[in-house]
């Protein structure tokens, strides 16, 4: 595939922010506690117990939550160049089903691709294990079993940064750096969505941070396309 080549209109970015399924450990019963420790004793090994450790299940989809899905992406008019940014958020399940008929209703076209960072670790196969447990249907753009490695219509950003050396990670913070894009992490990072969900309860400003790192993406997308970067100007929020 080149990825210089795709029409930009054809690409759906997308970002998730996550939190804990529950505020606190303590708030688990047994049964979740004792899986929750279970799941975490490599990870934490003696450094952390399993309740002071809990602040990271978002990472995981059986423990966690998804509280934003914000999306992106450009009109099909070339002189008049515009990168639309929405968000779904509020109540898991209604967002999951919100966002699928987004995809069932205009991306599932086989020129469509989704597009994000560190997509194809995290986001896609969390928000269909969320589906899952909600008893929602997959859209069609998620539906990856059997298909081989280059029928997977979904483009990450960390993937093509690494150029074939899989054991190389680079965030999407350094990568916006070390190509000259302005920083989507001005405000909150990740480790701080479940503070300012629970606590600070301003499920506004995550929206801004998810919305933020969506266009993050698209800049990335386009300067490794050589590609104009996005003024603020070209960039309407929906």
């Amino acid at each position: 595939m080149n990825f210089e080549k795709i029409p930009l209109s054809s690409v759906l970015f997308i970002d998730i922010e996550t939190v804990p399924e529950q505020e606190n450990y303590t708030q688990l019963d047994p049964d979740w506690q004792a899986l929750w420790e279970q799941k975490t004793a490599y990870q934490r090994r003696d450094d952390f117990s399993a309740a002071d450790f809990y602040e990271r299940a978002g990472i995981w989809a059986e423990f966690g939550k998804i509280v934003c899905i914000s999306v992106g992406y450009f009109t099909d008019n070339r002189a008049d160049r515009q990168f639309r940014v929405t968000s779904f958020f509020g109540e898991e399940r209604t967002l999951l089903i919100e966002f699928s008929d987004l995809l069932n209703t205009h991306f599932s076209g086989p020129q469509h691709l989704l597009c994000g960072h560190n997509i194809k670790e995290f986001d896609i196969p969390f928000m269909a294990r969320r589906m899952l447990i909600h008893g929602v249907a997959l859209p069609k753009p998620i539906q990856l079993f059997g298909k081989k490695p280059w029928e997977i219509p979904h483009l990450d950003t960390l993937e093509l940064w690494k150029f074939g050396d899989y054991k190389h990670f680079t965030s999407l913070k350094l990568l916006t750096k070390v190509l000259g894009i302005p920083s989507s992490k001005d405000d909150i990072d990740g480790s701080q969505v479940a503070h300012v969900y629970y606590v600070e309860k301003d499920v506004d400003r995550i929206i801004v941070y998810c919305e933020k790192d969506v266009i993050a993406v698209a800049q990335v997308w386009l300067k490794l396309r050589r590609e104009a970067l996005l003024d603020p100007s070209e960039i309407r929020h929906v």
